[in-house]
């Protein structure tokens, strides 16, 4: 009896730690650095599994503790909506102090691990986290602009991976960054649509106009449009290391006219169906272009 609870206060933990640390976002994170590095290595800067793992870990790392300390900021606010009442802190199960010592523990190593890859690794890292954090997370409850903001630290990972793999930034780096800043926009638009009633219980600021309506389905697109836009430019020729074959600037455009239909039918319905449904497509828009990017650059 004495080992069942222990393994089921093992797992209890377990799944707290996944929840706090939002293992889904994370990894998602962490995958975008990952294609980032498989860009990056060359002949010159040859292909390392140890610095690959540590660009895993570390980012995890980086990340869940962004998401720690957000949850800790937005612990009463989060009491109040639906999706998130439950979460290891408005439920309870975890304490604000004992939250705010992961956080800093998981920022501590992730910059340790980060800085064994290269310096500016470890600074950009360091600067998603003060960006999502103390810029980000207060500007939720006070204007639209705080997608804006946040798409800067949510844009880094993409080029994350490239600095780590070259210890440079450049605009090789700068156009992988781009890419992921404007898909933010359709992306946590279409999160903000679909999930208003719940936001507005806790005050969260998420659409450009504060309202589901025509404006904010007209930016959409727009976003949309320059995502397609900043997608394509490798193919130009003219980012320098980084480049992408017409085949597969071809693919790419194909899967962004894709998402923006969706966009284009947001604007016509405009409903919370619609609203997941272009979510669900950026996030399989994203995945798929980063794999569209890799295998491009070895065939």
């Amino acid at each position: 009896m004495k080992a069942l609870k222990t393994s089921t206060n093992t797992r209890s933990i377990f799944i707290d730690f996944k929840e706090i640390t939002k293992a889904g976002l994370a990894i998602s994170v962490v995958f975008s650095s990952i294609v980032g590095y498989l860009l990056g290595f060359s002949e010159e800067h040859p292909f390392n599994w140890v610095t690959l793992i540590l660009l895993a870990i570390g980012g995890y790392f980086m990340v869940g503790a962004s998401n720690v300390f957000n949850q800790v900021i937005e612990k009463d606010l989060d009491a109040k909506m639906d999706r998130t009442k439950n979460r290891p802190l408005p439920s309870g199960r975890i304490t604000s102090q004992n939250a705010l010592i992961l956080g800093f523990l998981l920022t501590l190593l992730g910059l340790v691990i980060l800085y064994f890859i290269n310096p500016k690794t470890a600074m950009f890292g360091a600067i998603s986290i003060f960006m999502y954090v103390s810029m980000y997370t207060p500007l939720k409850t006070l204007t639209p602009l705080s997608v804006f903001v946040g798409a800067f630290p949510g844009a880094i990972p993409f080029m994350l991976g490239w600095v780590a793999a070259t210890g440079n930034f450049g605009i090789e780096a700068g156009t992988l960054f781009l890419i992921q800043f404007f898909w933010q926009f359709p992306h946590f638009w279409a999160i903000g649509w679909f999930l208003y009633d719940d936001y507005e219980k806790a005050g969260f600021f998420m659409l450009p106009t504060g309202k589901r309506d025509g404006k904010t389905a007209i930016q959409t697109i727009l976003y949309t449009f320059w995502l397609i836009v900043a997608s394509v430019l490798p193919v130009f020729g003219f980012t320098g290391t980084l480049q992408l074959s017409v085949v597969g600037a071809i693919i790419v455009l194909l899967l962004g006219i894709w998402m923006l239909y969706f966009a284009f039918k947001l604007n016509k319905n405009r409903d919370a169906i619609s609203a997941k449904k272009l979510m669900l497509v950026s996030v399989t828009y994203i995945t798929l272009l980063q794999i569209v990017y890799v295998i491009d650059k070895f065939i």
